[in-house]
């Protein structure tokens, strides 16, 4: 529900702040005392177009901030998460408008585009009025609101997914045949590609440790210089490591009677002989790494020269190659297997259309059926609304040869105002005020069904009186038991039916010199005066008041 809605030097309103309850709050006022000011807030703040001229005169800015609750399973809050925007339940959106032309918007004071604020905002709120009628224009909101009615979405998700596998397997054996026809084109410059990337041979990564053991083979002699430098340098003397060995067979013979004295530099010279031996032997194992055969040095430049050219040749790096070569091959492969794997996608394409189509059939059946019953549930709220002569169908229209992913109806409500007259698309034939009986009429069959959380009808009841706006304020009070509904309305039967009643007046600011619009919250007896004023105009008698008391005691 919309809890909150914060005003900040909109048109004629400096400050307003409303706290919203649920169930009816109906807004009454005077004409031109700026119901349309609250309106086109409101609607700035869900997406509606921005305009410089909205700013309150001698302002840079103004603003308007929604505040909703809903449950935590509701769509707006799973899109918010996917686009990284938490909510946990709360969702506050407020859109600045500058009076040099810009808006911005945020949710949960994370800036958005306009484009996700009216994407998530037409799931937060429906505005119903004579000439707000989103839902009834919008032919596919037809289908939806039918869905709904007749708890049909399962069967939409299910022939959701058989249409994508239907169109997934027509892509896969579109494709199919595509490289079917490319590969049949190239036949032979696939078979002489491939045979030669076969004979070729490319691995991953080669070019690399080639060229790493191509420069290892080109420096090998400095290599093997500084190899020469060290065992030079190691040999010495060439007496020495003998005359090592003597001095320590001489000093091991003589350590046992030494007390110990002898035995560390006994230890330290057997670990430096043992130490020059292995240095010789690396010394040894490294030379023979990098005796390289001039010929291996050879091969490798003819290797990557042969490599090179054919990445220069397929337009592709050598690390490619493999890759190529692998598709050349599924190329030729397709060529030779190409009509039973056509024949297997084809029965699989032909399995999915076929559960498709029995499924869209199905479908269609369950929606004429329930066609009929919306008929006769809209058409029992009717005479009531004064629309007694008129008649309402649900137009449900198959046409298997334009499949969609909700299946392979149009639907279209269509409405008879006069007796006589041809059923025609609602818009083309209902007045102001008949379109917005209509539209009430569907909305207290759907009731929570298809509908955002939050209803606002703008005088709805222009026109009518009496017995008919009576009962317009009970179908509004029914629809309030499950959804959160405000009106704007001029009729005193509507007004009498709120939870939660606010007047909205214009006053001036003397010491400023210009005027404000204002709200007020009214109870008891202040209510009591308005829904007198309504009944009698400026002067408000006691026949009026005794009126209102009747109106209330009625309603309450």
């Amino acid at each position: 529900m919309l809890t909150n809605l914060s005003i900040r030097d909109i048109v004629l309103i400096e400050k307003l702040d409303l706290a919203l309850d649920a169930g009816l709050t109906i807004l009454t006022g005077e004409t031109g005392a700026g119901k349309s000011i609250l309106l086109d807030s409101l609607g700035l703040a869900l997406g509606a177009r921005g305009d410089s001229s909205l700013v309150r005169a001698g302002q840079s800015k103004g603003s308007v901030t929604a505040a909703f609750t809903l449950s935590p399973s509701h769509l707006a809050l799973k899109i918010l998460e996917e686009q990284g925007i938490i909510a946990e339940g709360e969702i506050i959106i407020r859109r600045i408008q500058s009076a040099d032309g810009p808006s911005r918007a945020t949710i949960n004071d994370q800036p958005v585009s306009l484009n996700l604020l009216r994407q998530v905002a037409v799931l937060l709120v429906e505005l119903h009025g004579q000439h707000a009628d989103r839902a009834l224009v919008d032919v596919a909101e037809h289908r939806r609101l039918l869905d709904a009615f007749g708890g049909l979405e399962s069967q939409v998700e299910k022939l959701n997914q058989l249409w994508r596998a239907m169109t997934d397997s027509r892509a896969a054996l579109d494709d199919h045949r595509a490289a079917m026809a490319r590969a049949e084109a190239e036949r032979d410059y696939l078979e002489h590609a491939a045979a030669e990337l076969r004979e070729l041979n490319p691995q991953a990564d080669e070019e690399r440790l080639l060229a790493d053991q191509r420069q290892m083979m080109m420096q090998s002699e400095q290599y093997i210089s500084a190899i020469d430098d060290a065992e030079s340098a190691l040999a010495g003397d060439s007496n020495s490591e003998a005359r090592l060995h003597a001095a320590l067979r001489k000093l091991e013979r003589r350590k046992e009677t030494a007390g110990g004295r002898l035995d560390a530099v006994t230890a330290t010279l057997d670990r430096l002989l043992v130490e020059f031996s292995e240095a010789q032997r690396s010394l040894y194992e490294a030379r023979k790494a990098f005796d390289f055969d001039p010929k291996l040095l050879e091969q490798s430049e003819e290797r990557l020269f042969s490599l090179r050219a054919a990445a220069r040749k397929f337009k592709c790096t050598v690390d490619q190659l493999a890759s190529v070569r692998e598709r050349f091959e599924t190329d030729l492969k397709t060529l030779v297997d190409g009509g039973a794997k056509t024949r297997a996608l084809s029965q699989t394409h032909d399995e999915a259309k076929a559960a498709y189509e029995k499924a869209a059939d199905a479908l269609s059946a369950a929606r004429r059926k329930t066609a009929k019953a919306l008929d006769k549930a809209v058409g029992a709220e009717l005479p009531a609304l004064k629309l007694d002569k008129a008649r309402f169908e649900t137009d449900v229209q198959a046409d298997a040869a334009k499949p969609t992913s909700t299946g392979i109806d149009r639907v279209e409500f269509l409405v008879a105002a006069n007796p006589g007259t041809p059923l025609s698309p609602l818009m083309k034939v209902a007045s102001g005020g008949e379109l917005a009986r209509f539209m009430l009429s569907l909305k207290v069959v759907l009731a929570a069904k298809g509908s955002a959380p939050v209803l606002i009808f703008d005088e709805i009841d222009t026109g009518v009186g009496g017995a008919v706006a009576d009962a317009i304020g009970q179908r509004l009070r029914r629809l309030a038991d499950g959804l959160q509904v405000i009106a704007v309305t001029h009729s005193p039967q509507v007004a009498a039916r709120a939870s939660q009643h606010m007047l909205i007046s214009k006053a001036e600011d003397k010491k400023a010199k210009r005027m404000f619009t204002q709200i007020a919250a009214l109870e008891d007896q202040h209510r009591r005066e308005e829904v007198a004023r309504m009944l009698s105009g400026a002067t408000i008698t006691d026949a009026a008041r005794a009126q209102a008391d009747e109106l209330l005691g009625i309603a309450n």
